[in-house]
């Protein structure tokens, strides 16, 4: 899947290594991570035929928040944000609706899982993370991350395909 990090950085280059230092915590590369991802690939790795640009299409390496490809990795990620908790929430609702207490404890049709994924932080459920590593998963935590830039105007978006 694709994951965005949103990183104050001065430059391009920098917004990169940002998003680098996020996604290498998310798996786990460095003392203060856990890993929730197996590994990650930026869309600057031209070397890969299986990850990147090679899977996803040519994206941008990072993007200012305020330009127009920035624009639409936002709304693209905040999208996979909707939608990926939208059916999780659906499994929760229909095991809730169909199973018994004791098949939803036996984790029948992997509802306790559907629970699990519709309350994570972090991990395949929430598609965008901010400058901590932190996941962003509902849309006033996003409007707080994208508010405080408006001044200096140094939040970019970074994407990344991961594997989980």
């Amino acid at each position: 899947m694709v994951i965005y990090a949103l990183v104050e950085a001065p430059t391009r280059h920098d917004a990169l290594v940002e998003g680098k230092a996020v996604f290498d915590r998310l798996v786990g590369a460095n003392p203060h991570g856990c890993a929730v991802f197996d590994y990650y690939c930026t869309f600057d790795e031209e070397d890969t035929t299986v990850a990147g640009k090679a899977r996803w299409g040519d994206l941008p390496t990072a993007a200012p928040i305020n330009s127009e490809e920035g624009g639409e990795l936002i709304d693209r990620a905040w999208k996979a944000t909707k939608e990926e908790f939208q059916r999780n929430l659906d499994r929760v609702k229909e095991a809730l609706d169909e199973l018994s207490d004791e098949a939803i404890m036996r984790d029948e049709d992997l509802a306790r899982h559907a629970f699990h994924q519709v309350g994570a932080y972090e991990g395949p459920s929430v598609p965008m993370y901010d400058q901590h590593a932190m996941g962003i998963r509902h849309r006033d935590q996003l409007d707080r991350v994208l508010e405080e830039d408006e001044d200096s105007q140094t939040l970019w978006i970074v994407p990344a395909d991961v594997h989980f």
